[in-house]
């Protein structure tokens, strides 16, 4: 899809051939053809938007085990610092691990990160989540998670981001799987967590 960022007064506003991007409704509106503009990514598109402040912030989740390998921490933190750098929110589970990696990944690019905890009060959140969230209702949150974001990233895991893929295919969420995040039918598997950004930023456009 040939994507064009114009410039203007308000700041920037994004076009494909036969329609303009609502940024807050995350919608496309039929317009006429404009011409010109700056050719963009759609990782490029959602950053100017956001550095706008006109990008509705709705969360993508990265989940993962607690307990996880160097490739799945690394993995987790370059899934963190890609989704923040496209201006999107990060949401995880707010604990240890690859939610951790993840927030730290995000938050060294000034990225907004959202803890879902488990826990029944805020303070069980690792030290890169900036908005810890309480639930009080253990793994149950599980399902509050998947439903809540937008699309999912699983990096590696075991049965809780097992429950998590499985919950969000059920909510019709779009789910990618890098390295050993378990199988389930119906998620997307990527070959790295730039292929992964580069996928949720296209569903959040409409591309996939």
């Amino acid at each position: 899809m040939d994507l064009r960022l114009h410039w203007g007064p308000d700041g920037p506003s994004l076009h494909r051939p036969d329609a303009a991007f609502d940024p807050w409704r995350l919608a496309w509106r039929a317009a006429a053809p404009r011409p010109g503009g700056e050719l963009v990514t759609p990782q490029g598109a959602l950053a100017a938007l956001a550095a706008a402040r006109l990008l509705r912030g709705v969360p993508v989740a990265v989940i993962g085990p607690r307990e996880a390998s160097p490739e799945e921490l690394a993995a987790a933190e370059a899934v963190g610092h890609g989704l923040a750098q496209a201006g999107l929110v990060l949401l995880c589970g707010g604990k240890g691990g690859a939610m951790e990696a993840a927030c730290r990944g995000a938050r060294r690019v000034g990225g907004l990160t959202l803890g879902l905890l488990p826990d029944e009060e805020w303070q069980g959140a690792n030290d890169h989540v900036a908005i810890p969230l309480a639930t009080g209702i253990g793994p149950a949150r599980n399902a509050i998670l998947a439903r809540a974001a937008v699309a999912l990233v699983a990096v590696g895991g075991a049965y809780g981001t097992l429950s998590e893929m499985a919950l969000a295919m059920q909510f019709n969420r779009l789910v990618l799987a890098l390295g050993r995040a378990p199988e389930v039918p119906g998620v997307v598997r990527c070959d790295s967590p730039e292929a992964a950004v580069a996928r949720v930023a296209a569903h959040l456009l409409g591309m996939s």
